[in-house]
């Protein structure tokens, strides 16, 4: 393979079509290959290991050319000399850029990019498709319109009461509920290394938005469900079981567990242990994420034998309550077309209030069983943290109670003869 002792040429650069590696001296070469490309080489040796480096083109379009190879490969004889090896120092110098050009990529995700990251990574803990479903439409919807394309990193206090203002007066709680959630996946990226982490959180509420919204107990009083008075229960038990179809089944039966609608429309026959008189609802399907057993009473057994003449599946996941398309639940809007269709003011989570009343104010049940049969989580941190069971025994009387109180047509609180209450009415 033919050589040059000397240096190379300029011209011989632009001009040798002979294919080989002619030598600069100093470990510069110029390799010619049979295709008639040339390109520079740079051939050194680090610890006894030979290293042949490519610097680039030496001809055509973004050739280096002699002057500038010579240039690089002194800076490369002067690495060496430090006993750093060029073609290590170039690739671990490469890396760096990717992986820099990598975070920079990750700081430039925008805000709507993070809420999907964010749903993602906390899909395993979500109760349901449900939950999920509102927390994608809120920040979607309401804070989509005022920093969704906005770099996560760059979103501040600004875009934050943009996206709150209109809501704050209106819909005090959605517009708390968005702050929150503002707030976790704004703390996400930080976590994530998307946002400054050493500065806060935009919108939090202690100490900073506290300064600019009132509370939201102070913009408007707080709405309960409607309920009717549970002195008008027997009546109104009365009138609903005249009813017929699957909603007032089901509507009744969640009166009679103080169960809430949700719990009832997705309850399943594999949920229930009829020979035991027992309804088990999964912790995913419950409010607080724990396994909620319920006393089924004769009158809520009696439901499940009607329900069970219409089922026309023997799987343990077909529904109690089916809706009118195979396989599909109750609308949601199903339990409450009852009551508007009765001319009854009151909401289907309404009876859970009646139910509390009459259990506090017409019985001497035990608060606790009263809270555990509503499968309310104890306030009192010590008392919740000693109280191991679930009082099934005790719920199992309140609930015949309940059940017997519904009975009653019109209710009293305490048993009337028939001809009493026909005076009452008269």
């Amino acid at each position: 393979m033919p050589k040059r002792a000397a240096g190379l040429s300029a011209a011989q650069v632009a001009k040798e079509k002979r294919p080989g590696r002619y030598s600069d001296g100093g470990g510069l070469q110029l390799y010619v290959k049979p295709s008639g490309a040339a390109l520079w080489i740079m051939r050194y040796s680090v610890s006894g290991v030979r290293r042949d480096m490519g610097l680039g083109p030496a001809r055509g379009a973004g050739a280096l050319s002699l002057a500038d190879a010579r240039t690089r490969a002194g800076a490369l004889r002067g690495l060496i000399t430090q006993g750093i090896d060029p073609l290590l120092k170039r690739e671990a110098d490469a890396a760096a850029a990717e992986a820099e050009a990598q975070v920079q990529a990750a700081r430039n995700r925008t805000f709507k990019e993070v809420v999907d990251l964010y749903l993602a990574a906390q899909e395993a803990g979500w109760r349901n498709a449900k939950h999920r479903a509102q927390w994608k439409m809120t920040l979607t919807e309401y804070a989509g319109p005022h920093m969704g394309d906005v770099t996560v990193g760059d979103v501040g206090t600004e875009h934050v009461t943009a996206a709150l203002t209109p809501l704050w007066s209106s819909k005090p709680e959605t517009a708390s509920r968005l702050r929150g959630r503002i707030e976790a996946v704004l703390d996400f990226a930080a976590v994530r290394g998307w946002r400054d982490g050493s500065s806060a959180n935009p919108a939090r509420w202690r100490g900073h938005l506290d300064k600019v919204f009132p509370r939201r107990s102070k913009v408007r009083a707080v709405k309960h469900h409607a309920a009717l008075p549970w002195q008008e229960l027997g009546a109104f038990m009365k009138r609903l079981r005249s009813r017929e179809g699957v909603s007032a089944r089901a509507l009744e039966f969640a009166i009679l567990t103080a169960a809430r609608s949700g719990e009832v429309m997705g309850a399943t026959w594999g949920e229930m242990d009829r020979n035991a008189g027992v309804w088990t609802i999964p912790a995913s399907r419950m409010k607080a994420s724990k396994e909620h057993r319920v006393p089924l009473t004769e009158a809520a057994a009696a439901i499940l034998r009607d329900m069970a003449n219409l089922r026309s599946s023997d799987a343990a996941d077909s529904l109690v309550f089916p809706g009118a398309k195979q396989g599909s639940r109750l609308s949601v809007m199903a339990l409450e077309m009852v009551l508007r269709r009765m001319k009854i003011d009151a909401t289907v989570h309404g009876f859970r209030s009646s139910f509390r009343d009459w259990a506090g104010e017409a019985t001497a049940h035990p608060r606790e069983v009263i809270e555990h049969a509503l499968a309310h989580q104890l306030k009192d941190k010590a008392e919740a943290a000693y109280q191991r069971g679930d009082l099934f025994v005790k719920r199992r009387r309140l609930m015949e109670d309940w059940a017997s109180f519904c009975d009653k047509a019109p209710a009293s609180l305490f048993p009337l003869p028939l001809s009493s209450v026909e005076e009452r009415q008269a």
